[in-house]
């Protein structure tokens, strides 16, 4: 038996061959007719490969017309900032949106030096331009009109995959309701062969765009956000890896501006990754809260006093500290809530909730508790946390998958999509203001309110069972039980605002799992927590399965 080679460094066999990607991109035609090969977005826009022909210039040329008939009939009418990461597919995808973008005649923003660009760079350039109006920026005319944003990312997806998401005015994801209607358009101009399409040739259409300086503009109000002068006075000792994304130019941008001991870890960009230690399933994946992912920071821990790893559109971050590792995402969105809420931000509201997915720790549900502050748990989806964020009501939104945004110090809107940069950034802050790692403080949190175990796991589900499973109602449930103790809740809906959570979610006084249908691929997905530890936490997880195959008649 072959030894897992995850967290070992990618071998030449694990790498993308980036001219037959991109040939493929350009010559590859979907099948309207075969859903794999179909426009379909998930919680955060559409992904795929064009190598299985499903992100290919066809979708992006109709995703793109799509969105322009979006935004026409919804009378987005101002500037739309357009944003794109370092993976092979993201430079010809944005070259097609552009094309398709100028051709009906809106008014692109692209980066000024002609870079990469973070989501969060995206949504506050949006929510900056449009600061007044859902709440333009200052120096666009006072007539421009609501300005919206793509970008061309998949994320942490592997180098073969492409990724195109829109986030409209508010800034952040769009809903279902918007990402429905455009998937629906998209697909029926690839059924009828692009026809309706605009397009104009790449060049004429660069030439119609205007610049933005997107990374200045963040760059420097950046100190409205994070005490960055306090960083800077206890001499932190940054070490912050981009992981070869779009955050590549920005963390140099942030140590210069403001004088930190700030080193960039490696400042190389690559759309193989060839520098990425592969993942648990030995593929090249740039997931910043993975051990395996980040190893090679991990191994570097000794020499900073934070480490920090994002994803290829920066909107993840990975806490790395001397005494601690790599933080489990749950961890340091639990430690992050208890500093905000708990003093370091005296301008936020204080009746403002804290907002998580109801798939993060109970630990939060504690922290919360214990600063009196009201919780708001929702679906899985960084969109839900987009109100809270836009109007301050809610000043804090994160998710278990390490993505999560704040309010500035006056308690006025950030951004509204994930920023991976100013939670990395906090990690620091932290350091700073409390002489204390984030892992320390965790510590702290474990020994007033417990230690949890928390894991997931997947389990296989063909798509009739994942359409069922999606649409569970809490009487299908027939267990009394969980691992022992009673269930107290039987939940399809999301307790924080009543949305459907497209799953299931069970709830004991010292346990939950929750089961949600993945996206992508012939399984569910089993989140499951225990305040009783790690074997009460595997007989949750295999009730859970157990649970959930009754449910589903199986």
């Amino acid at each position: 038996m072959t030894a897992n080679r995850a967290g070992q460094p990618a071998e030449p066999r694990d790498l993308v061959d980036v001219a037959h990607l991109v040939t493929a991109y350009y010559t590859g035609k979907p099948d309207p007719d075969d859903v794999d090969q179909q426009v379909a977005f998930g919680t955060s826009g559409h992904r795929g490969s064009s190598l299985r022909t499903a992100f290919n210039e066809d979708h992006i040329l109709a995703t793109t017309q799509a969105i322009v008939d979006y935004r026409t009939e919804q009378g987005f009418d101002g500037p739309l900032f357009i944003g794109r990461d370092t993976h092979g597919l993201s430079e010809p995808a944005w070259a097609s949106a552009l094309e398709v973008l100028v051709a009906n005649g809106v008014h692109v923003m692209v980066d000024a030096e002609d870079r990469y660009t973070p989501t969060p760079a995206v949504s506050h350039a949006i929510l900056r331009a449009n600061k007044g109006k859902v709440g333009g920026v200052d120096d666009l005319p006072a007539d421009s009109g609501l300005a919206d944003g793509i970008v061309v990312t998949p994320s942490h997806n592997p180098p073969s995959d492409g990724g195109f998401k829109y986030n409209p005015p508010h800034g952040g994801p769009a809903d279902t309701d918007a990402t429905g209607w455009i998937a629906a358009r998209a697909n029926d101009y690839i059924k009828a062969g692009l026809e309706g399409v605009r397009r104009v040739s790449f060049a004429e259409a660069r030439a119609q765009c205007e610049p933005y300086e997107f990374k200045r503009i963040y760059v420097e109000d950046l100190a409205e956000v994070i005490d960055l002068a306090a960083i800077k006075e206890a001499g932190v000792r940054i070490g912050a890896d981009p992981l070869g994304g779009a955050a590549v130019d920005y963390w140099g941008a942030i140590g210069e501006h403001y004088g930190l001991e700030l080193t960039v870890v490696n400042p190389l960009v690559d759309p193989t990754w060839r520098f990425m230690t592969l993942d648990w399933d030995e593929k090249i994946r740039m997931d910043c809260s993975s051990p395996s992912a980040m190893a090679s920071l991990i191994a570097q821990k000794d020499r900073y006093d934070i480490a920090t790893g994002n994803d290829a559109d920066a909107d993840r971050h990975g806490i790395v500290t001397p005494d601690g590792g790599l933080m489990n995402p749950n961890h340091y969105l639990a430690v992050a809530i208890q500093y905000l809420y708990g003093g370091a931000r005296p301008q936020w509201p204080a009746d403002g909730f804290i907002g998580k997915t109801l798939v993060s720790s109970s630990m939060i549900d504690r922290v919360a508790a214990d600063l009196g502050r009201r919780l708001v748990e929702v679906p899985v989806g960084f969109k839900w946390f987009v109100p809270g964020l836009l109007d301050g009501s809610g000043p804090f939104g994160g998710e278990e998958s390490a993505g999560a945004s704040f309010l500035r110090f006056d308690g006025s809107v950030w951004s509204t999509d994930k920023d991976g940069i100013i939670l990395a950034l906090l990690a620091s802050e932290i350091q700073a203001k409390t002489g204390k790692s984030p892992s320390q403080h965790y510590a702290e949190l474990v020994a007033r309110h417990g230690d949890p175990a928390y894991a997931r796991v997947d389990a296989p589900a063909d798509r009739d069972q994942k359409a069922k499973l999606k649409a569970l109602s809490p009487a299908d449930v027939t267990a009394e039980s969980l691992a022992g103790e009673p269930i107290t809740a039987k939940l399809t809906e999301a307790p924080g605002n009543g949305a459907a959570i497209g799953g299931l979610k069970v709830t004991t006084e010292s346990a939950w799992f929750a089961a949600r249908p993945s996206g992508t691929e012939d399984v569910y997905k089993i989140y499951a927590e225990s305040f009783k530890g790690p074997e009460h936490l595997a007989q949750v997880q295999e009730e859970a399965r157990a649970v959930v195959s009754a449910a589903l008649g199986g």
